[in-house]
C-alpha cells in the first residue's frame, strides 16, 4: 500500500531536516528518507568532526609556537586514537538523536535508498511513498576522478574514521579537504603531500593569500605540487603508488594512503530522476529561481544536491528556509548568495567573503584595495603567528564593502564581522567609526579598511 505525504524529504542533513521540521510544524504530513545514518554530512562526516580534529591541532600548534616564550611544549603531541575517541563523542549520538527528534515531531522516517518511480512517487525498499512534493537534499559524494586505480583511494569520510594515522599521506586535489587534512596530519607527526592539477589551489580564495598559505604549508613540511595531474594509482606492498605528470615527466609518489580531495558532486545519480522527469546536470538538479525543478513542479531541491549556491552548510540552511517558505506560502522567495563567507580550516585558516579583487576589476568597478601583512600586529604576535595577512575591497565611490579576505588565526571568526557589515550595507567609514572591545581580533578590522 502506498503511503501518502504532503512532503517527502530525501536526506536528513541540514537542508532536509529544516524543511521537514518547518513543514511538519505547519501541520503537513512529512516523511524523511536516508540510506545512511540520520544526521547528514556536516554533523557526521564533514565539517563538525573535522573541526574537532583541527581544534586539537590548533591547540598543539599554538603551544609549540610559544616555545621559549613561557610555554614548555617538548612532550606535547597529538595522540590520534584518543583524539578519535573524543571526536566520536560528537558523531556517535547524532543518528539516534536525529531520528528521535523526527519521531517526536511526528515526521515519518524511512531507512533505505530512495528511487523515483513516478513524478512524485518514491520507492524505498519494499515501501512505496507518494508526496505532493518531494524535496531532494541528498548531499554530495566524491567526484569520479576517472583514473585507473581510483578504488584504492581513501575518501575524506574514511580519513575521519582512521583509528591510526599513517605516517605518509598523499592528497589528490588542492581544495578544502586536502589542505585542511594535510595541516592536521603534519601537526600529528605525519608527512603530507598534495598533488594539484592546476596552476594554483583553492581557486575560490584570494590568490595573494593562497600564495602565502602555500608557502607556509611548504615551510611546515607539506610537499605541495601544482601542475601535477594524477594519472593512475597502483597498489604497493605497503601502501599505494600515485603517478602524476610533472615538469620532469610522469613521477611516482609513494604513500601509506592516498586521500581523495579532488572535489565532490551532488549525490543524485542513484535517485532515478528520469523516472520523475527531473532535469539535471553533473552540477545538480536544474532549478528555477525558487529552487523548484524546471521540468517537474512537484520536485524541489536544497543544499549540496541543487548546485545553485556554494556547497556550504549555512547555504543549505538558507536554501531550506527558501524552499519551505515557497512550499507553505507559494513560490515567491529566492535564495540570496550575495554575501556568503567561507573558510579553509588550515592553521592559520584562510577566509573570504564577497568579491575577489580579480572579480571586482573584471566588472570594471572603481575600487579601493587595502592589503597588508599582519604578522607584526599585536594580535598575531600575542599568538606567535608567523603568517597573517589581509585584503579588503571597497567601492571607491560609495565606500561600501565589496570583499574581505583574511589569512590569520582569527580569520574564520573575523570574516563574519565583514559579512555582517556587508549584509547591512555599511561603509568602511561606518566600520572604522565603531568602537570595538580591545585587545581583540575584532578591533583589527578597523585597521584593514
Amino acid at each position: 500500500m502506498t503511503k501518502k505525504f504532503d512532503v517527502i524529504a530525501i536526506g536528513t542533513g541540514t537542508a532536509a531536516s529544516a524543511v521537514a521540521h518547518r513543514c511538519r510544524a505547519a501541520g503537513w504530513q512529512v516523511a524523511v528518507v536516508d540510506s545512511r545514518p540520520f544526521g547528514g554530512t556536516c554533523a557526521l562526516r564533514g565539517c563538525d568532526p573535522k573541526k574537532v580534529l583541527v581544534g586539537a591541532a590548533e591547540a598543539v600548534d599554538w603551544a609549540r609556537r610559544m616555545k621559549g616564550d613561557g610555554i614548555r611544549a617538548e612532550q606535547l603531541k597529538i595522540e590520534w586514537s584518543e583524539l578519535m575517541r573524543f571526536k566520536r563523542t560528537f558523531t556517535e549520538p547524532v543518528p539516534k538523536n536525529s531520528e528521535a527528534e523526527f519521531s517526536k515531531a511526528g515526521i515519518a522516517t524511512f531507512h533505505g535508498r530512495a528511487r523515483f518511480v513516478g513524478r512524485s512517487m518514491i520507492q524505498v525498499g519494499e515501501e512505496s511513498l507518494e508526496g505532493r512534493y518531494v524535496v531532494i537534499a541528498a548531499g554530495q559524494k566524491p567526484a569520479d576522478l576517472k583514473i585507473p586505480g581510483v578504488e584504492l583511494l581513501t575518501t575524506s569520510e574514511q580519513f575521519l574514521e582512521l583509528d591510526n594515522l599513517p605516517s605518509r599521506i598523499l592528497f589528490i586535489g588542492g581544495g578544502y579537504i586536502s589542505f585542511e587534512f594535510a595541516h592536521l596530519a603534519v601537526r600529528a607527526g605525519a608527512h603530507a603531500t598534495i598533488l594539484h592539477r592546476g596552476d594554483r589551489p583553492l581557486q575560490a580564495f584570494d590568490g595573494d593569500l593562497v600564495e602565502k598559505l602555500v608557502a607556509h604549508s611548504r615551510n611546515l613540511g607539506i610537499d605541495v605540487r601544482t601542475r601535477a595531474p594524477v594519472t593512475r594509482v597502483t597498489a604497493t606492498g605497503n601502501g599505494v603508488g600515485v603517478w602524476a605528470g610533472t615538469a620532469r615527466g610522469e613521477e611516482r609518489f609513494d604513500a601509506d594512503i592516498a586521500v581523495h580531495g579532488g572535489g565532490r558532486v551532488p549525490a543524485i545519480h542513484e535517485l532515478a530522476l528520469d523516472a520523475a522527469g527531473v532535469a539535471f546536470t553533473p552540477k545538480g538538479i536544474t532549478l528555477n529561481e525558487h529552487l523548484q525543478s524546471v521540468t517537474n513542479p512537484s520536485v524541489w531541491a536544497a543544499g549540496d544536491a541543487d548546485g545553485s549556491g556554494p556547497a556550504l552548510t549555512p547555504v543549505a540552511g538558507h536554501e531550506a528556509r527558501v524552499v519551505s517558505t515557497n512550499l507553505l506560502e507559494g513560490p515567491s522567495t529566492r535564495p540570496d548568495y550575495s554575501v556568503v563567507p567561507s573558510a579553509v580550516f588550515t592553521i592559520p585558516p584562510l577566509a573570504g567573503v564577497g568579491l575577489l579583487e580579480t572579480e571586482a576589476r573584471s566588472r570594471g568597478l572603481e575600487i579601493d584595495v587595502r592589503s597588508g601583512d599582519m604578522s607584526g600586529w599585536y594580535t598575531s604576535r600575542r599568538l606567535a603567528e608567523p603568517v597573517a595577512a589581509f585584503k579588503t575591497i571597497t567601492d571607491a565611490r560609495t565606500g561600501r564593502l565589496l570583499g574581505a579576505h583574511l589569512l590569520a588565526g582569527h580569520a574564520a571568526e573575523t570574516i563574519n564581522m565583514f559579512a555582517l557589515a556587508m549584509r547591512a550595507g555599511l561603509t568602511a567609514r561606518d566600520v572604522k567609526n565603531t568602537v570595538f572591545a580591545y585587545p581583540t581580533a575584532g578591533s583589527d578590522v578597523a585597521y584593514m579598511l
